[in-house]
């Protein structure tokens, strides 16, 4: 294997191995099965592209998306490798054409979509072409339990039954430790090498607002960052045309993107926002699983997500080359309520039960007031030793405290007396009409007026005493149970606290942030570089990408371009030690933007860099 890392650098332009990435291409070039669990940005795609080249036949990689495979190909031919996909986007005569190349060998990778690989007319060219490792990407979609589950992901199993014998590699950036048990089961693999990587992304910085004139919010955020591409992610379609057209009748470049346009507007919109012509896309959660645009520098939630994992997945698409970038969730517990409204839509009782956890571990990362970071990973069930990120709000702006004592005691009391007199739970909302004093149909109903807490909390407002109950259950005074009407019980805990009258200390609800502490979360990992050359170089590259029909990172990536306007290799040799310079794109693309650079040097001098 000491040629892997040979093959690394000549066709990927890459002197190392990311993390794991080695130990997955020997375990799968030694004939093993493999799970892989790498974060966003985390070089899933180089653990089965990589031991393509080092093994005889065809590797096959079952993708869920048509731009994804379409992205990944042109990514591998710019590099020098022979790699196809089939879809439905493709006309009959350059299918029949990528069928014959497939017949006589000529490829090494072929991606296709599940539904595409089960057809019974395909068993024929499966057996017949030589099928020598299949790689399973985006592999959480077969899970029930998983954020984006295809039912057609469940077919692929068959395929051990038509292709005996050879590995197969499952990959995803985000899996629960069930939907991993899930994945591991329905995909049949036999004694698979496990690999799970850090979720950690450490170049993202993630900030939670309170949501208030969102558009301004948004105008004002992006305003920072005018030269940066990002994307606005909405809950409903219309949000996305809306947020869209309102930034775009603002002078901003700006494009919905959701499933309910017509594939061809879709898919140019799309084309668009990958080749940087425009760099802001508003869209649903429809946009983006394996789109690998990796200059992506921000990521606004503009409504609530769903559950942590789709939030993880979807921040993850910003930095993906490694350098920094910034994640905004604007946040209203109005949001939570429209996302509750959609669940009780849901056919099944057991999808509402499992969604309502979801949103409840969502919201409690939107009001927490500990490290975000260290949310993020303990969801994912990582052990985090480090208390503060240096790269999210709370951990820059930590939020103060105060003796929230006499409220919870409220609160608590509220609970225990309801339950007390009804021998019945409640859930929050009647338990804050209690507090406050409202004349409900359901109060008068269960004589909820009579109790010695009816009214006792009419000095705060209810959207105060909500975040003050949601606090009491972080804090463990409180449970919810689960089920179509969660209740809220009193633990053990909340017991004691309220015949002791124990201190208990309350974080002060998020807040807008003043303007001075409205700039961007610090970002760390910045390659310094001469701006004025990068600029230059950028240009090369969109002229050379738009000549191509390609994304301009499929020419370089930024972290490429600001290595070279760092280094300064003003020769095609000098191009050679440059990060993500493989031969193939030395040979073509080396000499123009060397001469680019020995151009700025007879204008400006080298600017010196701290190492």
């Amino acid at each position: 294997m000491t040629d892997l890392l040979q093959t690394l650098k000549k066709t990927f332009g890459y002197s190392k191995f990311r993390p794991q990435q080695r130990e997955i291409i020997e375990s799968s070039l030694a004939g093993r099965d493999v799970f892989a669990l790498l974060p966003t940005g985390g070089g899933k795609s180089l653990c089965f592209q990589l031991p393509a080249l080092h093994r005889e036949g065809l590797t096959v990689v079952v993708s869920p998306l048509i731009a994804l495979m379409k992205d990944q190909v042109d990514q591998l031919q710019a590099s020098g490798v022979a790699a196809t996909f089939l879809n439905s986007s493709l006309g009959a005569a350059e299918s029949r054409a990528r069928l014959r190349g497939l017949h006589q060998g000529e490829y090494r990778l072929l991606y296709a979509a599940p539904e595409r690989l089960m057809l019974d007319e395909w068993q024929e060219n499966l057996r017949s072409w030589n099928i020598t490792a299949l790689a399973i990407d985006e592999a959480h979609c077969i899970s029930e339990w998983g954020h984006d589950f295809r039912p057609e992901y469940r077919q692929i199993a068959r395929l051990r039954d038509l292709l005996p014998n050879i590995p197969v590699m499952a990959l995803t950036a985000t899996a629960t430790e069930r939907v991993r048990e899930d994945i591991v089961k329905h995909l049949r693999l036999i004694d698979p090498a496990l690999f799970v990587a850090s979720f950690n992304r450490p170049n993202l910085s993630y900030r939670v607002t309170p949501k208030d004139q969102p558009l301004k919010q948004i105008l004002d955020f992006i305003a920072k960052r005018r030269d940066d591409s990002g994307i606005v992610y909405c809950a409903t379609r219309a949000a996305t045309e809306r947020v869209a057209e309102s930034l775009s009748d603002r002078g901003l470049s700006a494009l919905p993107y959701h499933a309910g346009l017509d594939p061809a507007t879709r898919a140019k919109n799309q084309e668009l926002f990958l080749r940087d012509e425009t760099p802001i896309i508003c869209a649903t959660i429809a946009f983006g699983m394996g789109i690998n645009k990796p200059n992506v520098r921000w990521i606004i939630h503009h409504d609530l997500p769903k559950n942590i994992e789709g939030y993880y997945q979807e921040t993850g698409r910003a930095g993906r080359d490694g350098l920094p970038s910034d994640c905004l969730l604007l946040f209203s517990p109005g949001d939570a309520a429209k996302q509750t409204h959609f669940i009780e839509e849901m056919s099944s009782a057991r999808e509402q039960q499992a969604a309502r956890a979801q949103l409840r571990q969502m919201v409690h990362y939107a009001e927490c007031a500990s490290c975000r970071r260290r949310e993020l990973l303990t969801y994912f069930a990582e052990v985090v030793t480090v208390d503060n990120c240096a790269s999210c709000d709370n951990c820059l702006e930590p939020r103060s405290t105060y003796d929230g004592t006499t409220h919870a005691q409220k609160f608590l009391s509220c609970v225990y007396r309801i339950r007390q007199a009804g021998r019945f739970g409640v859930g929050m909302n009647h338990i804050i009409e209690v507090l406050t004093g409202a004349d409900t149909e359901k109060v008068r109903r269960w004589n909820h007026q009579s109790l010695t807490t009816y009214g006792i909390g009419r000095d705060l407002a209810r959207p105060q005493w909500a975040a003050i109950g949601r606090e009491l259950m972080r804090l463990g005074f409180l449970g919810q149970s689960s089920g179509e009407f969660p209740t809220l019980e009193i633990s053990e805990e909340g017991i004691d606290a309220l015949r002791t009258r124990r201190v208990i200390m309350l974080t002060k609800p998020l807040v807008l942030p003043k303007s001075k502490s409205s700039r961007p979360t610090r970002r760390t990992g910045t390659i310094e570089c001469d701006e004025v050359l990068y600029g230059r170089l950028r240009d090369l590259r969109k002229r050379l990408a738009d000549e191509r029909s390609v994304p301009a990172y499929v020419i370089f990536g930024d972290a490429t371009l600001r290595d070279m306007a760092r280094q300064y290799p003003d020769s095609k040799n000098a191009m050679r030690g440059i990060f993500g310079v493989g031969e193939k794109k030395l040979e073509e693309f080396g000499t123009v933007f060397a001469a680019v650079i020995a151009g700025h040097l007879e204008t400006y001098p080298r600017v010196k860099f701290e190492s």
